[in-house]
């Protein structure tokens, strides 16, 4: 018996050893200083995964049940968090747990509206916040913007900066990044379009945003309305009319909706849009720039997240039936 006592106490002594090790002893990292990014939707679970995978720690499971034993998992604030020279398990989960990153950050989600955009600003904890009262028109000229709405004109994409920063230089930032993206976008256009301007290839840009988020039909959605456009036809996209619903939409759009005339109502008027209706990202404003070489003119959704695209109404009627209303093969 007295054998299996000592066996036993080698057994958890053996384990301590090899746990203090794991959580206590430093690892060199793979540069130094070395950063850690925590996405705002990325799970420590996640980013334990990275960090043994880079050999910055020794153990992913052993990181994820600490983490959990001190609440860190709920607890970890997004941001950049910054070390110098080697590292411990223990000294990354006091850092996560202390919720100080070296630099915070806001995800700007493409398709958001800028109102969902100005809405995540004011609720960080992170900036200072001295855009508070101000509206968009007087918060556009405090970042230099020349346009006189402000819809569509701030580049979705994640942001850091260093926590107490203002709020206007986040917002700045943004609008000279959709800038710079829409110059490359408009200056590397394909011939012919009927757009005359970057801010209309914005437009055009924000409606493919919203009327789809898989790739492969971003470009063949921004030929349907390019063709259209060109033929005089009106859009008849329904992300617009929702926008030009603002707080009335409830989440769904009826024909007298269709039918209520809005400046942003594309079954009552041709045409784009008189802004964009959405923040699109750089997928979208590369299709915009660059449609399919398609004649199709209409498209329906297929239920399996992508559409059916077709070039005559006849065409389109039979995969309305099929896709929407449920009938024939």
């Amino acid at each position: 018996m007295r054998w299996l006592i000592r066996l036993m106490l080698v057994a958890v002594l053996t384990a301590l050893v090899w746990f203090s090790w794991v959580v206590f002893v430093p690892v060199e990292p793979p540069t130094s200083p070395y950063a850690i990014t925590v996405g705002p939707s990325r799970t420590l679970s996640q980013v334990a995964h990275s960090l043994k995978q880079e050999g910055v720690i020794r153990s992913r499971d052993v990181m994820v049940l600490l983490a959990r034993l001190q609440g860190t998992d709920r607890r970890i604030k997004a941001g950049l968090y910054r070390f110098q020279g080697p590292i411990s398990l223990w000294e990354i989960l006091q850092r996560f747990a202390a919720g100080n990153p070296d630099e915070a950050s806001i995800t700007v989600v493409e398709g958001w509206t800028f109102h969902q955009f100005r809405v995540a600003v004011d609720q960080s904890p992170d900036v200072q916040h001295d855009s508070t009262g101000l509206d968009d028109a007087t918060l556009l000229a405090h970042i230099g913007a020349s346009e006189p709405q402000a819809e569509g004109l701030f580049f979705p994409s994640t942001y850091y900066f260093t926590p107490g920063s203002s709020d206007i230089d986040l917002y700045r930032r943004a609008y000279a990044t959709m800038q710079h993206k829409l110059l490359e976008a408009w200056q590397a256009r394909a011939n012919g379009l009927p757009i005359t301007s970057p801010y209309q290839l914005l437009t055009l840009a924000s409606l493919v945003e919203k009327e789809t988020a898989r790739a492969a039909d971003r470009t063949l959605i921004a030929a349907v309305f390019v063709n259209r456009l060109n033929k005089n036809m009106r859009l008849q996209t329904d992300p617009s009319v929702i926008y030009g619903m603002g707080d009335a939409y409830r989440g769904n759009i009826s024909k007298a909706d269709l039918r209520r005339d809005t400046p942003y109502n594309t079954y009552t008027r041709n045409g784009l849009t008189p802004t964009p209706i959405a923040l699109p990202g750089a997928a979208s404003l590369l299709a915009a720039a660059h449609p399919a070489a398609s004649d199709v003119l209409y498209f329906v959704a297929r239920g399996d997240g992508g559409s059916y695209f077709s070039q005559t109404l006849d065409e389109h009627n039979d995969a309305v039936r099929k896709f929407i209303l449920k009938k024939g093969n």
